[in-house]
């Protein structure tokens, strides 16, 4: 693997829609720069580089205020250009690792020190060659006490993760939502099952996120997913945090206009007091609690 791949739009649109004051795009990530941060040599993708730059004037063009970004698998648990994003940020970005489960108790300090609040379990075959849920659970238990944890899978395993999700010994995050098909509609079989799954426990959040991941066959404006996901995000509204996803690993081939993305948020979350909590109140409660 020697080419290098770009997976964004290199002059994402306005949107119409204005995010509310302090609102947080909780789930975007960086690559590189390579020639700083060099990518994980078991990569499954090699990205051109996105790094901390990019990532905050389209902060700014998008109308957000802060960013939650979430450690790349192209970086493995190699968490440096994670930690650097945060670093230059000004304090308007937190994150969430992905770690070596032998990581040590100083290191997850360290973590938490250069502003990590959560630690991400990726469960995608084609993204990763071993996902031990033993070893996840033992280092799942030494995670500081307000950390959470955000775990990654599609849809057709969710029935096998089950013991594993119950078994988290702190809040949990679910990425896209596990990956439903959104064609099913609001009330399809995964959407039904992922209900399920988010009834089993209180502290069960989710991201409500990549219509263009999810809705791809038909494409943008995805309304596919604005009928699947609205019910969802009403509710269980006091559990969702929304993010771009940018830059949209893998999606060299279907690349999102990012601003066509932000106007989603009014179909899926149509009032004022849904926006405020999808984009300000909840990921505050993760990633800023001491600000509230």
């Amino acid at each position: 693997m020697s080419e290098r791949i770009t997976s964004w739009h290199g002059n994402p649109s306005k949107p119409t829609y204005t995010p509310p004051p302090g609102a947080i795009d909780a789930h975007c990530h960086v690559f590189g720069p390579m020639a700083e941060f060099p990518f994980s040599p078991k990569a499954k993708y090699l990205p051109e580089d996105a790094g901390p730059d990019k990532l905050f004037a389209l902060r700014d063009h998008l109308g957000f205020s802060r960013n939650v970004i979430v450690q790349a698998s192209c970086h493995g648990t190699n968490n440096a250009a994670t930690l650097n994003g945060i670093a230059v940020s000004g304090g308007k970005a937190r994150g969430v690792a992905v770690v070596d489960p032998a990581i040590s108790d100083e290191e997850i300090a360290a973590l938490h020190e250069g502003g990590m609040r959560g630690i991400r379990f990726n469960f995608l075959k084609r993204l990763v060659d071993d996902a031990p849920k033993d070893k996840f659970l033992e280092v799942a238990h030494r995670l500081p006490k307000d950390w959470h944890i955000v775990i990654y899978f599609e849809a057709d395993i969710l029935e096998e993760m089950r013991p594993f999700i119950a078994a988290l010994p702190r809040l949990v995050v679910v990425d896209h939502m596990g990956r439903p098909d959104v064609t099913q509609g609001p009330d399809g079989a995964d959407m039904k099952a992922f209900r399920e799954l988010l009834d089993s426990r209180p502290d069960i959040w989710f991201k409500p996120t990549c219509p263009d991941r999810l809705d791809m066959a038909a494409g943008d404006p995805w309304d596919n997913f604005a009928r699947a996901v609205a019910p969802l995000v009403a509710d269980y509204s006091d559990r969702c945090i929304w993010g771009t996803d940018w830059p949209h690993p893998n999606m060299e081939k279907a690349i999102p206009d990012d601003g066509h993305i932000v106007d989603m948020i009014p179909r899926i979350a149509p009032t004022a007091e849904l926006q405020q909590k999808l984009l300000v109140t909840n990921p505050m409660r993760l990633y800023w609690p001491e600000e509230l």
